[in-house]
């Protein structure tokens, strides 16, 4: 697959613009930004997007919007796998959609739909590159690539590596091998394992997370021994 990549210095949201793009029949394509000024993570909670993060946004063409949720999987796994290649750390997935080194969250993904006569999933990818620092509120949970080395790094090259791991799991996609996805994902998994609570829309539950179903849903299994399917919702170590 290839994907036509558009540079910008500062925009309101890599996600808004590839949207305006997919709103025009524009798609296979990657945005990415040095800053975003309404960068945003799930559940719309603020995503800081200050100078030194790598912002991206992938749009694509899909058929089903059900699965959407193997391109999110397929986004973490990329930027793990290329954060281990370029710098050597140990870079790991969390359920559903975050990538962690050392316990701390180096990069965010947000996977969205536009439905119509033709549908498409944009998937944004927030990584933290060379911040020296982060607010207040995020200090103790964020980390970047520069704290973690004392580097500084390339961003468009790693967009562009990022891309080039998207493409590989992306043609399993393709193929509907969802088999392959979730046993990448899998691989790489910070949460597989782990006694987990998971706070969802309507409960909180606290178990060991025993596996990722072929739906991409987290399955705990329950101090009663009762096996209870996550769908949606925030996890953290219990």
């Amino acid at each position: 697959m290839m994907l036509n990549t558009y540079y910008f210095k500062i925009l309101d949201s890599t996600n808004i613009k590839a949207s305006e793009f997919a709103k025009k029949g524009n798609s296979n394509l990657a945005i990415v930004a040095d800053k975003q000024t309404r960068g945003k993570g799930r559940f719309k909670r603020k995503w800081f997007s200050g100078p030194g993060g790598l912002y991206m946004t992938i749009s694509l063409k899909v058929d089903d919007i059900l699965r959407v949720k193997y391109l999110t999987f397929i986004a973490a796994v990329s930027v793990s796998k290329t954060i281990r290649n370029i710098a050597g750390l140990n870079a790991l997935v969390k359920w559903p959609n975050d990538v962690l080194i050392d316990d701390r969250k180096i990069c965010g993904i947000l996977a969205e739909t536009i439905s119509g006569r033709e549908n498409y999933a944009l998937i944004g990818i927030g990584a933290n590159i060379n911040q020296k620092k982060f607010p207040k509120e995020i200090a103790d949970k964020a980390t970047s690539l520069f704290l973690k080395t004392n580097k500084r790094y390339n961003t468009k090259k790693i967009s562009n590596l990022i891309i080039k791991e998207f493409n590989k799991l992306y043609s399993q996609y393709t193929k509907s091998n969802h088999e392959k996805i979730i046993a990448e994902w899998k691989r790489y998994s910070h949460t597989l394992g782990r006694k987990i609570k998971a706070k969802t829309m309507n409960n909180t539950y606290i178990g060991k997370a025993i596996d990722v179903d072929y739906d991409c849903n987290l399955i705990l299994r329950l101090k009663n021994g009762k096996m209870q399917k996550i769908t949606e919702g925030d996890i953290f170590i219990a």
